[in-house]
């Protein structure tokens, strides 16, 4: 199985507009692309990995869950 990971994922920042906070539904797209389609192919109790590689990533970008 392969590992997800966090480093390097950061949020969009465009020049000079003003930064909006990062919604929890925009946040860590790669890490929760793959984790949404493994609960839907092989159910939530076989993805832990996956979400909870999702979790730390949300949790990185300053997320409290």
């Amino acid at each position: 199985m392969s590992t997800v990971s966090a480093a390097g994922v950061e949020p969009a920042t465009q020049g000079t507009e003003e930064k909006k906070p990062l919604r929890p539904c925009c946040a860590c797209p790669e890490t929760k692309k793959v984790r949404d389609a493994c609960i839907i192919e092989n159910g939530e109790e076989n993805c832990t990995v996956l979400i909870e590689a999702h979790k730390e990533c949300m949790r990185a970008l300053g997320f409290k869950i």
